[in-house]
C-alpha cells in the first residue's frame, strides 16, 4: 500500500525541505523512494532521517508539485532532529536502515521511530482525491499523452465541482494552470 503524504528532510546543515511522496508501507515502517535527482534525496542520504506527514491540505502537495510559494509552517519533530509539518495530522518520524542504489529511483527502508496523532480527521472528501490525482498527472505532463491528460483531468472535474471546498478550488486552479503553461511552453 502506498500513503500519499508530505516527506520533511532536513539538508546536513539544517535547512528544512518538504516535497510530496508516495511513501510505500511495509513492516515497521516506510520504503521512500525520491526522483534523482531532488534535494529530498539527498537529504535522505547525507542524514538517514525524515518525517513522514500525513495532511488533509492539498494545497502543499499541488503546490509542491506546480512550484507555487505557499507557506508551509514546520516545526521540530518530537524526538528526531529533522522538521515536521505544523499543522500534520499525524506524523511518523523515521530513520534509514538501509537504501538501495538505482540510477532513477534509489530505495530508502526507512523504521518508524515514533508516531503521533495532532488533530482529528473530519472525513473523505473527492475533490481532494481529485486534486491529489491532478497533481500527479502534472508531475508527469512530459511523459503523458495530451489526449490521456484531458480525460484525466475531465473526469477529475466531476469531483471538484461537486465536492470541493475553497482550499480545494485553489489547488485544483494551480493544477488546471499548471497543464495549461506547460502546454503554451512546449508550443513556444
Amino acid at each position: 500500500m502506498i500513503r500519499e503524504a508530505i516527506v520533511t528532510t532536513r539538508s546536513l546543515e539544517g535547512e528544512p525541505h518538504i516535497a510530496p511522496m508516495g511513501a510505500t508501507v511495509i513492516e515497521g515502517g516506510y520504503v521512500l523512494q525520491p526522483f534523482r535527482p531532488s534535494r529530498t534525496l539527498e537529504n535522505l542520504a547525507a542524514t538517514r532521517i525524515a518525517v513522514v506527514n500525513f495532511t488533509d491540505d492539498v494545497r502543499i502537495f499541488a503546490s509542491c508539485v506546480v512550484g507555487r510559494r505557499y507557506n508551509v509552517d514546520v516545526k521540530k519533530a518530537t524526538y528526531i532532529d529533522c522538521p515536521r509539518l505544523a499543522d500534520a495530522l499525524s506524523h511518523d518520524e523515521v530513520t534509514v536502515e538501509r537504501a538501495e542504489d538505482d540510477p532513477q529511483r534509489p530505495k530508502f527502508f526507512c523504521k518508524t521511530y515514533h508516531s503521533e496523532g495532532h488533530t482529528r480527521f473530519d472525513g473523505m472528501n473527492r475533490a481532494k482525491a481529485a486534486v491529489l490525482e491532478a497533481a500527479v498527472l502534472v508531475s508527469r505532463l512530459n511523459m503523458l499523452p495530451d489526449e490521456k491528460v484531458d480525460q484525466e483531468m475531465a473526469y477529475l472535474a466531476i469531483a471538484v465541482e461537486k465536492t470541493a471546498g475553497p482550499d480545494e478550488l485553489e489547488a485544483w486552479g494551480w493544477m488546471v494552470e499548471a497543464v495549461a503553461e506547460h502546454r503554451r511552453r512546449r508550443a513556444s
